[in-house]
């Protein structure tokens, strides 16, 4: 599908960093972004600006900052042609005055993510980050938990109240199918003015990341993210490279991604294991966090019989009492 109004977001290090505390070296980082850059990828996310008076800086690395010292680090002498960076501020973890003026930093876009009842936050933090000059997006998560007059609230909010090039569908849980995406896209298009986008940003609980991702596509979704092979916490996301070989865009190129998939991102696979496996397609099924899922993994529960106690485990756990 050759749509080229449509902007392709890499969230890579961003993602991947909720498997590791955002521990990446900045060697294997850089060799992310060269390589997002060289394949002309729209925008490159390389972590997360969340305060650290939230986040201790001993147990969680630097792309949990994004501090301009480690970004100029990475961006180096890199080319990025058209590429912009972008990084994700959660309402909830971070404060108006962590916001630089983009004049002085790297930084492009910054892309706040929030909850409905986080979304007057997320509106001043929005606010804030156009009046210092960057490009914004706001991405509500958990959306698979929300709806209703809330959610319609916090869309009108977001359309009047802010400048966001982007208003993002995220199914957190990997819980979503077709027709939900498709509810969702629509609901957002009813309260979103046509200044602004819909994005989506699809988990893969259920395989789903992928073909969720062309759905929203369909509907008319113009802000899509994805992440190398799909790198993520639990069950990852939308792998990128799939993402770009669906667009058909002549003008991204799908070798730098090849490379760096091969030399840096697969390595990684022996120390982390993220996409499909059957406690992560259980949570997505019960829209539940993974995180019930990753620590029983974590414990090394694997055997069949196992996966049958997880499901009883976790189904009793969302039992009302």
């Amino acid at each position: 599908m050759f749509r080229p109004e449509i902007k392709v977001v890499d969230c890579t290090i961003r993602d991947g960093g909720l498997m590791n505390n955002s521990h990446f070296p900045h060697e294997l980082v850089q060799n992310v972004y060269r390589s997002v850059c060289e394949s002309r990828v729209d925008y490159v996310e390389l972590g997360y600006r969340n305060s650290k008076k939230m986040f201790s800086t001993d147990e969680y690395g630097a792309w949990r900052f994004c501090d301009e010292e480690d970004l100029r680090r990475v961006v180096g002498d890199v080319d990025p042609g058209d590429t912009k960076l972008a990084v994700m501020m959660d309402a909830h973890k971070s404060f108006p005055q962590d916001v630089i003026p983009a004049d002085e930093s790297l930084v492009d876009m910054i892309r706040v993510a929030t909850y409905v009842k986080d979304i007057d936050k997320a509106i001043r933090l929005a606010q804030t980050a156009s009046e210092q000059g960057y490009e914004i997006c706001v991405n509500i998560m958990a959306i698979s938990h929300e709806g209703g007059m809330f959610l319609d609230e916090a869309l009108d909010q977001i359309n009047t109240e802010t400048k966001a090039k982007a208003v993002y569908v995220v199914d957190s849980f990997g819980s979503l199918y077709s027709e939900q995406v498709h509810y969702y896209v629509d609901k957002y298009r009813e309260h979103i003015d046509d200044d602004k986008e819909v994005g989506i940003h699809c988990h893969n609980n259920q395989q789903l990341g992928f073909a969720n991702t062309i759905e929203g596509i369909i509907k008319g979704c113009n802000y899509v993210d994805g992440t190398l092979y799909g790198m993520g916490r639990a069950a990852g996301n939308c792998p990128l490279e799939l993402l770009l070989g669906f667009l058909k865009n002549p003008k991204f190129n799908l070798k730098p991604l090849l490379r760096v998939i091969g030399e840096s991102i697969m390595p990684l696979t022996r120390e982390w294991q993220w996409g499909y496996r059957i406690p992560y397609m259980i949570t997505g099924i019960l829209n539940q966090h993974p995180s019930a899922a990753m620590a029983w993994l974590d414990d090394g529960n694997a055997e069949v019989d196992d996966y049958i106690r997880f499901y009883d485990k976790v189904t009793e756990d969302d039992r009302p009492t």
